[in-house]
């Protein structure tokens, strides 16, 4: 039997999942989060053998919550959900320790393929995704990519936290590092994408796709 988590803070698409994985023989879902943290929290309690993982979640977001409960576990199969292909997460998700890699334009039959592959130890990438880091590791996509690739992963992490609305002293909480730390991030972060406020930073982060319409 295998043990599942599903992580995305959109209720219809985890219903959906649950929903379908339930279905499946020697599937079985043993919890659904919908934050960040709420993921690093049932990963340790509920030990699963796959997580699914939103990659854009409130909170600390699919990479950090990737990266933590890599840390304290593994041997757990994390496979990463975006909603588009041609965004800068894919890498940063596989360094941080994910095995596979989907967008939310896969089929079914496409999750149950990658959920086999990485718990037989294969690595699993939906073919939209190899192609675009394929086409930029060849020199294709230069120029055209996100401001936020120059970003540091704690800094892209950050980022997105604050465009999400999330306060400097609850992401030091989340870093395990104090708000003046935070306050630097943010300092380089401004510097670096060459804008002023918090604003500016939202509408930059959904100008590139770093956060879901909804939120």
């Amino acid at each position: 039997m295998i043990s599942i988590l599903v992580a995305d803070d959109h209720v219809l698409v985890r219903m959906g999942l649950v929903r379908m994985l339930s279905d499946v023989d020697d599937y079985r879902v043993v919890g659904e989060a919908q934050t960040g943290e709420e993921a690093v929290i049932m990963a340790r309690s509920l030990k699963p053998e796959i997580i699914l993982m939103d990659v854009k979640m409130p909170g600390i977001g699919g990479l950090e919550a990737t990266r933590k409960i890599i840390q304290h576990n593994p041997h757990v199969k994390i496979i990463a959900v975006t909603s588009i292909a041609d965004d800068m997460f894919p890498e940063r998700l596989m360094n941080a320790g994910a095995c596979g890699y989907l967008t939310k334009e896969a089929g079914f039959d496409e999750i149950i393929k990658a959920i086999n592959s990485v718990r037989a130890g294969i690595p699993y990438m939906s073919a939209n995704v190899a192609q675009q880091l394929a086409l930029r590791s060849c020199g294709f996509l230069k120029g055209g990519g996100s401001p936020f690739e120059s970003l540091s992963e704690r800094e892209l992490q950050t980022a997105i936290m604050v465009a999400n609305g999330v306060k400097a002293p609850s992401i030091a909480d989340a870093f395990c590092v104090s708000p003046k730390t935070i306050n630097s991030y943010r300092y380089r972060i401004f510097e670096k994408l060459n804008i002023n406020s918090d604003v500016e930073l939202t509408i930059l982060a959904l100008k590139h796709k770093l956060l879901d319409i909804e939120d």
